[in-house]
């Protein structure tokens, strides 16, 4: 599905591919934020402007598509909020699925904390809200609070957040994720009127071709996109709101990691356009790479870019422009709906997620990852009131009353900046009471866990070595021959602890070799694969990884299969995040001393006579 479709052919799609890559650096979020922040600015001072009519003429002009006697006529709000917000639907939906599939859902323990928040973060906004506004037409808005705008709130986290907000921002993402599934059904179930069973019927039939194309391994963009496009216009007949559909074809498409035959595939078709460079290769060796990789997430490559840097801001531009004049504000600053979205937004996202949160981990003291406060998520808590896209959306859906409308129009405007705001100030006063202490971050952030951690020697021996490393790493490789001889020397009474860091800057092949370990892991040889690893640091390319599985007994259909899965993502990528939370920025660190908490990083030559001396004075 859109292998037709390359993006550096074209003026436009260059430009958003290298915004594409932007958003992969180190402030990635704060860039799709400034452009919805941008577009936001401009809709408000064009629609208070002395040309402020010109807005509503512009957004209120018709466009009709005709196919015969039959057409649909819209003005250009509408195919902004009804047509081009389908896409962005649909890139929610592929991140829905991709996130249970294979992302941080998949780890049901890890995300109880943020789906139970996520959940009382949609409830005690609506009750919030409702209380303000329990009867009347204006109480049809109460989805205008529970949803949370994804981008303006890592865009503020970036920028207004706390340093070392990695385990903060996880946390986030995948209340996000949930917040969004919510508000999808909420869509779905609350704001459908006249339901017309004909064409909505017909929208089924358009997802089943969808499905029936990708039983077939059809994977032209052309088929999908006309099939899609019926989906959308049956779906818009039906009285269900169309960009729906989006959604729901996102689900139908498949998610899995990369399979070692189509690997292998792509490869042999690569390397035979290597050696005879012909459009026939050409293409052959395209589409085998394409099919190398689930669809789901070739698709939320291609999209995403569009829908962060131009489909999300243009919405912004159709439905944000309020006209500020004396008496909007006279009636907003009266207004219970007004009220009733500011306390929603503000405070339900505030109460609810905080609440949940707290009383979830006073129940469970471990679901809580290591180095998140309730400070922290308090402050996350309160930047979540950023509703904004989905808010905006949903007052279209649900307000026919302009005055009404604008009202809540800015009540979502006010909210957004109260709650990011408020956010800063209780990451400021959260600094403020626990100011960060050197010791601190010396300490190691999470203790030692026999159930979780890849443990050389006695689980309760008492003295214990930790060592995030890296397996390309040539200073790592060197130092197995002195954690070898620390080991020898105090024998029973030492454990040794390996921790992932892979540095993908320097070592471009050690994230697949920690894969391979947590791989060799699940069929019980973690040490016997890593010592394999690291006498052969220089020869870590995935045929070398698999003839060091195969001199281990392994399955290797089984090692192929589980080095591509979420699991060992997640493993690794939580013991990057807890180095990452901890400032630790090379390999090896090594953090010494006894027992499961209170370990010291060890700052210095890492010789086995200089190990050995730290660890008996610890």
């Amino acid at each position: 599905m859109a292998d037709q479709i390359t993006p550096t052919n074209r003026p436009m799609a260059r430009f958003v591919e290298r915004l594409s890559r932007a958003r992969g650096e180190k402030n990635s979020e704060t860039l799709a934020a400034g452009f919805l922040l941008a577009a936001t600015l401009i809709a408000l001072i064009w629609a208070n402007s002395p040309l402020g009519d010109t807005y509503q003429s512009f957004w209120h002009t018709e466009l009709s598509v005709t196919v015969g006697e039959h057409g649909i006529a819209l003005d250009l709000a509408h195919w902004v909020n009804d047509g081009l917000m389908a896409l962005f639907f649909f890139v929610v939906g592929l991140e829905v699925k991709r996130e249970f599939a294979m992302g941080e859902l998949t780890d049901r323990s890890r995300a109880a904390i943020p789906i139970v928040a996520a959940i009382a973060g949609l409830v005690a906004p609506a009750l919030l809200f409702l209380a303000f506004n329990p009867s009347g037409p204006a109480a049809q808005a109460w989805g205008v609070v529970i949803s949370t705008d994804t981008a303006f709130l890592l865009g503020a986290l970036a920028v207004l957040g706390p340093k070392k907000a990695a385990r903060l921002r996880i946390f986030l993402l995948t209340l996000a994720v949930a917040d969004d599934v919510g508000a999808l059904a909420i869509i779905a179930f609350f704001y459908t009127d006249n339901l017309d069973v004909v064409p909505l019927a017909l929208a089924f039939v358009g997802l089943g071709l969808i499905f029936l194309l990708r039983r077939l391994e059809v994977w032209r963009g052309v088929g999908y996109f006309v099939v899609a496009l019926f989906t959308w216009v049956a779906m818009y007949e039906s009285g269900v709101h169309p960009t729906l559909a989006g959604v729901m074809i996102a689900l139908i498409l498949p998610v899995y990691p990369p399979r070692r035959i189509e690997v292998e595939r792509a490869s042999d078709l690569t390397r035979a356009f290597r050696q005879s460079p012909n459009p026939e290769y050409a293409r052959a060796a395209r589409l085998g790479l394409d099919r190398a990789v689930s669809v789901n997430e070739r698709l939320m490559r291609l999209y995403q870019p569009y829908t962060a840097f131009i489909i999300v801001p243009i919405f912004a531009l159709a439905n944000a422009g309020v006209v500020l004049s004396s008496e909007t504000l006279k009636a907003a600053s009266t207004s219970t709906l007004t009220w009733g979205i500011i306390a929603g937004l503000v405070l339900g996202k505030l109460i609810g997620i905080t609440g949940a949160s707290a009383i979830f981990a006073r129940l469970k003291p471990s679901a809580l990852s290591p180095g998140l406060t309730l400070s922290h998520i308090a402050g996350g808590a309160a930047m979540s009131g950023i509703g904004f896209t989905i808010s905006l959306f949903i007052i279209d859906l649900a307000l026919d009353d302009e005055l009404l409308a604008d009202e809540a129009r800015v009540g979502v405007l006010a909210a957004s900046a109260v709650a990011a705001l408020l956010g800063w100030i209780l990451f400021r006063i959260d600094a403020k009471i626990h100011p960060p202490k050197a010791e601190a971050s010396l300490r190691i952030l999470r203790p030692v866990s026999a159930k979780r951690d890849h443990i050389r020697g006695p689980v309760d021996a008492p003295l214990t070595i930790v060592e995030y490393a890296d397996f390309e790493c040539p200073f790592c490789s060197k130092a197995t021959g002195s954690v070898a001889e620390v080991r020898k020397h105090f024998g029973d009474d030492l454990r040794y602890v390996y921790r992932h860091l892979p540095l993908d800057d320097y070592h471009p092949h050690a994230r697949y070799a920690a894969y391979a370990s947590e791989a060799a892991a699940a069929q019980g040889k973690f040490w016997e694969m890593a010592d394999a690893l690291f006498r052969n640091s220089d020869a870590l390319e995935p045929d070398d990884i698999d003839g060091y599985a195969r001199e281990l007994g392994l399955d290797i259909d089984k090692f192929d299969d589980d080095i591509r899965t979420g699991d060992h993502v997640v493993r690794v990528e939580d013991d990057e995040l807890d180095a990452t939370s901890s400032d630790v920025g090379g390999t090896p660190t090594f953090y010494l001393g006894r027992g499961d908490k209170n370990l010291i990083r060890h700052v210095g030559p890492y010789d086995a006579a200089t190990l050995i001396r730290a660890l008996e004075e610890s």
